[in-house]
């Protein structure tokens, strides 16, 4: 029986020489391995109180988008700087050669929403970490964050945690 990691290919050296890309592109292509994911994604937190879901640029709005789906709840995307239309705050943070900056419209969340933060990889935690202070600035809780994959050596995991996240991965592969 197939694994959710069965459906995700690797891409050597993209997009620098030495990278793994974990392309999970043929993971939404197939209508079951989709379907598995989105079903596992939501699994740890059945019968918890949702109101929103919150997906990170890109892959985490088609996640996201099905997962709110799912939930019967609103979606909230996270966009890189100036995607959004209306007025927004914003969160920098570090990427490995330079800072990015992130953005949620300023009305996107009530104070005291429960929020699942989605994308589909955790590498160093980043750009989720940014998500979660642009959610938690806006009154938002967090009931959890959820991935397909999961790199662990680049300790994403153990930086959400760190700052009491429950964090829940489909899969994880080595390496970079």
């Amino acid at each position: 029986m197939k694994t959710v990691k069965d459906y995700i290919r690797t891409i050597v050296d993209f997009p620098h020489e030495g990278i793994l890309f974990r392309d999970v592109t043929t993971l939404f292509a197939d209508p079951r391995g989709f379907r598995m994911a989105v079903d596992q994604m939501l699994h740890p937190y059945a019968g918890m109180r949702i109101d929103a879901v919150v997906g990170l640029e890109a892959r985490g709005f088609i996640l996201g988008g099905a997962i709110a789906h799912q939930l019967g709840t609103g979606f909230v995307p996270i966009r890189k700087k100036g995607k959004l239309p209306g007025t927004t705050i914003s969160q920098d943070y570090k990427l490995e050669y330079g800072e990015a900056i992130v953005e949620i419209h300023d009305d996107a969340l009530d104070a005291g929403q429960r929020v699942l933060v989605v994308d589909d990889l955790l590498a160093t935690g980043g750009t989720a970490e940014a998500g979660i202070k642009l959610v938690e600035r806006l009154g938002g809780v967090i009931v959890g964050c959820a991935f397909i994959v999961d790199l662990p050596e680049l300790g994403g995991r153990k930086r959400l945690e760190a700052l009491g996240m429950d964090v829940h991965a489909l899969c994880d592969f080595e390496g970079l």
